[in-house]
């Protein structure tokens, strides 16, 4: 188990920082709950400093469903000793995760999985999530596409070609990889990564039938997609639901 670090910064208090190690550590178990996850791979993280260097991850191989709050390792973008600790993270999480707090600022929390249907999408020749519904079109024109997976991400050189694939996007289709979503907070990108998956669901769902997709005008999916921004608040709403969710079931994650 790592140590719980108490670094302090300008803009958290020990006790906030506490938080954001529970509310991450929520976001795991959600995630296992929803089947998101896949074996002891994939990876959530979320920066602790104002520069976004300094953030918070899950260490190496644990299952979602039993990480909890002090587990969290803290990890530095810029400290180059990183993989030689006992704890070092997984490679293939420190070349994604620690490329993207380095050089993206807004990417605060980072969620990346493999979920069925946004996989599933992923490995598309057009991983475009259309818009059909209202769900479908809370992504429209708002999602990088990233067609130019090379195997397993796990050196430095994919980590930065990662940074420039996403950009000042907030989510990402990873072709034949899976999908990647940042927010401010734990909250928001939680939300977020619940509707692009809920989307892909519906989309592969229509895609089955084989009939023709009633895609909607650029006009209405934008219409749709603002309609979207407008009811921001209710992700921590959301959020905080389905962490009484889990109290009820097992509050040892905010252990």
């Amino acid at each position: 188990m790592s140590t719980v670090t108490t670094l302090k910064t300008n803009r958290q208090s020990e006790s906030e920082l506490w938080q954001m190690r529970v509310d991450l550590a929520a976001a795991f178990r959600l995630a296992a709950e929803m089947n998101w996850h896949e074996a002891i791979a994939n990876h959530f993280s979320l920066a602790v400093s104002p520069d976004g260097k300094q953030f918070l991850m899950n260490p190496r191989w644990r299952h979602f469903s039993r990480i909890k709050a002090s587990d969290l390792l803290f990890l530095d973008s810029d400290d180059p000793e990183t993989m030689n600790r006992p704890d070092a993270p997984d490679p293939s999480a420190w070349c994604i995760h620690g490329n993207l707090h380095k050089s993206l600022p807004h990417a605060r929390c980072i969620l990346h999985v493999h979920p069925a249907y946004a996989t599933a999408i992923s490995t598309l020749a057009d991983p475009d999530i259309k818009p059909i519904d209202q769900n479908t079109a809370r992504f429209f024109n708002r999602v990088a596409i990233d067609l130019d997976f090379g195997g397993i991400a796990d050196d430095n050189e994919e980590g930065e070609r990662l940074v420039r694939a996403l950009g000042n996007a907030s989510r990402m289709m990873m072709g034949n990889h899976g999908v990647l979503v940042v927010g401010e907070t734990v909250a928001e990108a939680f939300d977020d990564l619940y509707y692009l998956e809920r989307a892909c669901q519906t989309l592969v769902l229509a895609y089955s039938t084989g009939k023709p997709l009633n895609v909607l005008s650029n006009e209405i999916a934008e219409k749709t997609a603002q309609g979207w921004e407008r009811y921001k608040p209710s992700s921590f709403a959301h959020f905080e639901q389905m962490k009484k969710i889990l109290d009820d079931k097992d509050p040892s994650y905010a252990e």
